[in-house]
């Protein structure tokens, strides 16, 4: 992923660095579990593990030989233990037990630092949706003015739809958060499954129920397609965030700071960056998922088909995840609410928004629904072409009249009617 999309702390779970750590890490569990089946003498584990370690540069220099990561990165740690020490490592392991162990570390370290982040964008849902539980603004539907609603309501909405991601990302933890030390075919032929119980206990993992020559691939593809997912959520807030900036309706305003550039070309433009940038980047997670669930389907115990592929597609889905939900946190904490526009445009369409309340009385009054629809339809087309106030249409028809009365038709255009259940709304979100 390019350097404009990274955020550090992800950026170092992505490492080289820390990449080949947790392939040493794995190999040194391995000779602890060696040691203490009796397989490998006190004495050589520890000066094993004294001396072990790799220095990044020479493992690079190494595979411009090997045309093998892994074979380099044995080489370098095997310079450093000494020739005799290297006999004793890696023992009975391939080197898919090694890279897909310590990627499932890596993956892990990944979405816990996702998952904090979800958990820091609900709170700031959730302290939006209690400030604004009551800050009233007309609800769209098909892009068209619909009912009265409030911009909490909204919040609460998209509350619930991190939470769901919360629990999806928190089971795709689980499922990548798994080793395999059992050999070339998953058999265990040239290793003791202890081994494998051992090391996955030290890391923290679950060992695999079976597996082949690697974990299957199902696993990641649910991590990618969970983080497409959560991408596309993000997706969903920032289009939203984007029309509602929109000039011509400036019901809210992404944090802008002295000194920023909005349109280079055009002073006087606030552009939406932020949240366009999150669109954009939601493609490349869309993009990755497909690759991930490509690499499913492989030949028999494993081919390397989906190898190449991974390099790419789950560190840069991780890292730009992390990017995007830094970048809606910024959005949010920082967002601008114009209430005197959105009561501007609540009253936009002169009282429409009001017409199913006006259906409904009919209704109650006995008037057939399709005669009470046509009599609320007339009215309100008639008001909108005429840019008039719908009650005053309403006022003069004197089919809608001869049911309902003046103090009735007045107490139907109430904006605190829209509110009445919104206790009991939030209470089943969890906001209090």
């Amino acid at each position: 992923m390019i350097a404009r999309f990274r955020l550090p702390e992800m950026e170092k779970i992505w490492s080289d660095e820390n990449r080949f750590q947790q392939m040493l890490q794995v190999e040194l569990f391995v000779c602890e579990a060696m040691k203490d089946m009796g397989k490998l003498e006190q004495e050589v584990y520890d000066d094993i593990v004294a001396k072990a370690g790799f220095d990044l540069q020479r493992i690079r220099e190494i595979e411009e030989v090997t045309r093998h990561d892994v074979a380099a990165f044995f080489a370098a740690v095997s310079e450093r233990i000494g020739e005799e020490n290297a006999k004793k490592l890696h023992w009975g392991i391939t080197a898919s037990d090694l890279v897909d162990t310590s990627m499932a570390v890596q993956m892990r370290q990944a979405v816990d630092l996702i998952i904090g982040k979800l958990y820091q964008l609900r709170d700031v849902l959730a302290e939006l949706s209690k400030t604004h539980k009551y800050t009233l603004m007309v609800g769209r539907t098909h892009g068209e003015h619909a009912e009265p609603m409030s911009f909490g309501l909204k919040m609460v909405v998209w509350t619930g739809e991190i939470d769901r991601t919360l629990a999806r990302l928190h089971q795709a933890r689980s499922n990548v958060a798994v080793g395999k030390i059992s050999g070339a075919v998953g058999s265990y032929a040239h290793i003791d499954p202890f081994v494998e119980e051992h090391v996955c206990r030290r890391l923290d993992l679950r060992q695999a129920v079976s597996a082949t020559q690697i974990l299957q691939r199902d696993r990641h593809a649910e991590l990618l397609l969970m983080l497409a997912l959560l991408g596309s959520t993000l997706d969903k807030f920032a289009i939203e965030i984007r029309t509602l900036e929109r000039t011509e309706i400036a019901e809210l305003a992404e944090p802008f700071e002295h000194g920023m550039v909005g349109s280079f070309a055009m002073p006087h433009k606030i552009n939406p960056v932020k949240a366009e940038r999150i669109s954009g980047l939601a493609r490349i997670l869309r993009g990755n998922s497909m690759a991930a669930l490509e690499d499913v389907p492989l030949w028999d115990e494993r081919d390397y088909t989906h190898a190449s592929a991974e390099r790419i597609i789950i560190a840069d889905s991780c890292l730009l995840a992390d990017y995007m939900l830094q970048m809606m946190l910024d959005t949010l904490q920082g967002i601008s609410i114009n209430h005197e526009q959105m009561e501007h445009n609540l009253d936009m369409t002169k009282g429409l928004i009001f017409s199913q309340r006006v259906l409904m009385a009919l209704q109650e009054h006995g008037v057939p629904r399709v005669q009470a629809y046509e009599m609320v339809q007339r009215n309100a087309i008639a008001a909108a072409q005429e840019h008039m106030d719908f009650a005053y249409y309403l006022l003069q028809d004197e089919e809608v009249m001869s049911f309902i009365s003046i103090e009735e038709l007045d107490s139907l255009f109430d904006y605190e009617y829209y509110l009445k259940h919104f206790d009991y709304i939030y209470k089943r979100a969890g906001i209090f």
